[in-house]
């Protein structure tokens, strides 16, 4: 015990004392556990925990005052404080102390009742009764002395109060007999204290409505009656007629409500007393209300209607009746009191809600000739000095539309233009009302359709000048042009809808407005056009949407709609439109790809639609890629974009044999391009990324290797080629690698080594040490064949000879004539073997060469190796076929002369020396 007093002294410290409230409800719920561990019965000697217990009243109820302290937070500080007040009273406590618990305890368990906590207020106010009956034990034992301090008033007073409290407790419990046990007592009190009973009564009305509320009808009407029963135990002190007439419409609510045939009459005995009490029009409503739930007779009903017209009643009110009897299936008895309604409201200017109601209502039970003719007289009316109220007006024109829509809908398009033009009755000339515009365009939509072209013309022209900047006006003289095959006037019309498209569409009739409202006018525009077999300007309107539209999937649909008919005018053309058709072709599967790359950011699209619509548009952009044959760049481009779109798709191996091949046949396009073009910094650009994409494609290839290929494949072969040419071109230091990269392919073919070697010296290219390396790796593998190919060793030793061979005098060096001197051997061996098949023009150039290369070592001076190479260049002589007779004879002469010349020079040099 000790411990629980050093602890909450300690608490109530902190929490007395305490600057800030950063952890005010840590300390509260310490001090709340603390005490809920001392027993009820324990009893503490302690005057500084009385103190401390007054202290925390007394802060709970400054801080309550400066809001500071919740509602639960209070309720606990008081329940610490009154549990240690009474803990600390003696066995007797004085008079002072008592009022004191009796203060606190009631307090504190009506706190914990406003925090909804009943049965923590069930023990503080069960406290309070106690001590309230210990007090007036005292003081009934003390007489009736004027020296008494506390009147026996004073604690019924309070007991009545701490009671009505336990009631309380008790329906929020749902103890209905404790709480009733609990009123009985406080009405028995209530004898004695005259004026409490307004308090109570509103108590018990209190209860009414809470179980109400929880539709506990029974206990409702008990509490309800209490309520009124007690308010008549004293008039003086009564809550007043019109408080309890309140309750009694209540009461009669409740009855109707629970079971309107098992109760009909106390509802009626209800709400007549109710109406005595105090007239209200709530009053009068539910009398009726009541007479029609009950199914009372026709003339029952009758009398309580008239008492309502009787009581001068606003509009309203009767209107509100007239829609209980048409919802109750009182048809006659809604129709008669309507045009009693009309009658007594007849100069009144709320007249029109009435007639609007009747219109209503007549086209509710199908009797549209009624309506038109009420119709008919409103209209009439208007112009004769009884307009209607602008708010009438306004529920009259949407009444008008929905019947004019409905008949649209059904494709009764005479009968939704006559509700058209009943609303349009209404309008003056001139007026520049936009509901008017809107008007317009929905009677041009049934001129349409009754094929009224002309009237439909005037209709939207009309619609136009009031508001022309509407997207559903410009899309009215849309369909108008169509179907006068303008193409100019749709084209412009097409624009204006473009231009409104960026702003936000407001609602139309008929037309279901979303987000995207504008490009769903535009895929309809597009619609119509093709309809009619106009199908330029169902691309221009397709375009148009394409270009505004922010719904995915619906541009997606337009661009293969775009797509097909621009494949289909691909056919039968020239040349030149041909491209021009291929070109806007490529825009199309650009934009398609710009838009399916954003798909991978909206949430909630399927990936597989993602992928089934780029794989659509993939096999498109190949087979345009294969029918531009003669344009390289465009052939690129659509390589190039049909692999950037089954980027898209699903990967699986044929999707990326077909990545692979698109980005070979771009390389192969780019190469082309940069072929027949000067040397640019765009062809500069255009070889850079062929390698980049060479790169990537060289990466695919290595992942579809995993899964095997056939030995037959040439991709590793192509991609070398296209590289060392693109490299060759930029001049770029790897070409070599690249090379070396080329003789470590198994199987190599000498055709690629000879095509390597054209591209090393092709211009701007000049590499003729790694020509001359491809092609002598060429021709050595021509030799290795079985059966050796003489043309294409040919070719190779004369590219060989061509390169090596000295032009001029700087060029002659011993090193480089051995060189062409082994080419010059080699080629004398295969003429060897194969005389007859290898070319007669090739042998003439071999000697040619070879005796010219002589000629210059002898204008050098250099007579041995002159001697040597002009008799290789007799040596090929007795090779040549047809030429060798005309050949021998010049040579022979030649050949003799530069000999002589050859035996003077040296003797020359002999006598010099």
């Amino acid at each position: 015990m000790e411990q629980f007093a050093v602890e909450v002294k300690d608490l109530s410290e902190k929490l007395l004392h305490r600057q800030s409230h950063s952890d005010l409800d840590e300390v509260i719920d310490s001090l709340f556990k603390e005490i809920l561990t001392l027993d009820e019965a324990a009893k503490l000697q302690d005057s500084q925990l009385e103190e401390i217990a007054i202290q925390l009243w007394n802060w709970a109820v400054t801080k309550r005052v400066g809001t500071s302290i919740t509602e639960e937070q209070k309720a606990k500080v008081r329940h610490v404080a009154c549990r240690l007040l009474y803990s600390c009273g003696p066995e007797n406590p004085s008079e002072s102390i008592v009022r004191k618990q009796i203060l606190m305890a009631s307090k504190t368990g009506r706190t914990w009742l406003d925090c909804k906590n009943s049965k923590s207020a069930d023990a503080f106010l069960s406290m309070a009764v106690n001590s309230l009956e210990t007090l007036y034990s005292r003081l009934t034992s003390h007489g009736d002395g004027e020296d008494m301090n506390t009147p026996k008033g004073d604690i019924e007073k309070d007991l009545l109060r701490i009671l009505s409290y336990q009631a309380e407790s008790a329906v929020s419990q749902e103890q209905h007999q404790v709480a009733v046990s609990c009123i009985q007592r406080c009405k028995e009190i209530l004898l004695r204290l005259p004026k409490e009973t307004g308090y109570l009564s509103l108590i018990c009305y209190n209860f009414g409505v809470d179980t109400y509320s929880q539709g506990k009808h029974e206990e409702s009407t008990f509490w309800l009656s209490q309520s009124y029963d007690i308010g008549k135990m004293n008039m003086k002190y009564s809550p007043g007629s019109e408080m309890q007439a309140k309750v009694l419409r209540l009461l009669a609510t409740v009855y109707l409500e629970w079971d309107h045939q098992k109760y009909l009459e106390k509802a009626l005995q209800a709400v007549s007393l109710a109406n005595k009490e105090h007239m209200q029009l709530s009053g009068l409503y539910l009398k009726i209300r009541i007479l029609v739930k009950g199914c009372s007779p026709d003339e029952a009903v009758k009398s309580g209607l008239s008492e309502l017209l009787d009581c001068e009643v606003p509009l309203e009110v009767c209107l509100s009746t007239v829609k209980l009897l048409v919802e109750e299936n009182r048809e006659a008895l809604a129709f008669d009191f309507l045009k009693r309604v009309c009658q007594h409201f007849e100069s009144s200017p709320e007249l029109g809600s009435a007639l609007l109601m009747h219109i209503e209502l007549l086209l509710q039970r199908d009797k549209e000739l009624l309506a038109k003719q009420k119709i008919e007289d409103a209209i009439t009316g208007h112009y004769t000095g009884k307009q209607l109220a602008s708010q009438t007006l306004s529920s009259l024109h949407l009444l008008l539309w929905d019947r004019a829509s409905k008949n649209f809908e059904a494709k009764n398009f005479s009968e939704a233009l006559q509700w058209y033009n009943y609303s349009l009755s209404f309008y003056k000339a001139g007026e520049l009302d936009p509901n008017l515009a809107k008007l317009q365009r929905n009677r041009s939509s049934c001129f349409l359709h009754l094929q009224q072209l002309d009237k439909a013309k005037e209709a939207v022209e009309e619609a136009a000048r009031i508001d022309s900047a509407n997207i559903f006006t410009q899309f009215n003289i849309y369909k108008i042009a169509i179907l006068e095959n303008n193409a100019e006037k749709a084209a412009a019309a097409l624009r204006g809808i473009g231009i409104l498209a960026k702003a936000p569409v407001s609602s139309e009739d008929r037309l279901l407005v979303t987000e995207n409202a504008a490009a769903n006018l535009l895929s309809l525009a597009a619609q119509i056009a093709l309809e009619h077999e106009q199908q330029e300007t169902a691309i221009k309107a397709l375009e148009t949407l394409c270009e505004h539209s922010e719904d995915v999937p619906q541009t997606l649909t337009a661009l293969r709609c775009l797509v097909r008919l621009a494949l289909s005018t691909l056919e039968n053309i020239s040349e030149e439109n041909r491209n021009a058709s291929l070109d806007i072709l490529l825009s199309y599967l650009k934009t398609a790809l710009q838009k399916l790359s954003q798909v991978c950011h909206i949430p909630g699209q399927r990936a597989e639609q993602r992928s089934e619509d780029a794989n659509w548009f993939r096999r498109i952009a190949w087979n345009s890629a294969l029918q531009c044959e003669h344009s390289p760049v465009r052939m690129k481009d659509f390589f190039l974009l049909s692999f950037q779109l089954s980027q898209l798709c699903a990967p699986d191996r044929a999707v990326l044999m077909g990545q692979k091949t698109c980005l070979l046949m771009s390389a192969a396009a780019s190469l082309e391009i940069c072929r027949s073009s000067d040397h640019t910094e765009q062809q500069t650009e255009l070889l850079t990324q062929t390698l980049e994409n060479i790169q990537l494609c060289k990466e695919i290839w290595t992942t579809i290797k995993t899964s095997g290929i056939s030995s037959q494949d040439k991709t590793d072969s192509l991609l070398l080629l296209y590289e060392f040419e693109a490299r060759a071109k930029l001049n770029d230091p790897k070409l070599e690698t690249v090379l070396e990269s080329v003789l470590e392919l198994d199987n190599i073919e000498t055709k690629l080594l000879e095509v390597i070697a054209v591209l090393a010296m092709e211009p701007p290219a000049h590499y003729p040490v790694l020509c001359k390396k491809a092609l002598k790796i060429a021709l050595s593998l021509h030799r290795k064949q079985p059966q050796v190919d003489l043309m294409r060793c040919s070719n190779c030793l004369h590219s060989l000879i061509q390169l090596s061979l000295p032009n001029g005098v700087s060029e002659v060096q011993p090193c480089v004539l051995e060189e062409v001197w082994g080419y010059y051997e080699e080629a004398l061996s295969l003429i060897a073997t194969a005389t007859e098949d290898f070319p007669e023009l090739e042998i003439l150039w071999l000697l040619t060469r070879a005796w010219n290369t002589g000629i210059l070592l002898y204008s050098l001076a250099q007579y041995p190796e002159a001697e040597r190479w002009c008799g290789l260049g007799m040596s090929f002589l007795r090779y040549l076929g047809s030429l060798q007779d005309s050949y021998q004879t010049q040579m022979a002469g030649l050949y003799s002369e530069v000999l002589d010349r050859l035996d003077k020079a040296k003797k020359n040099l002999i006598i010099e020396e």
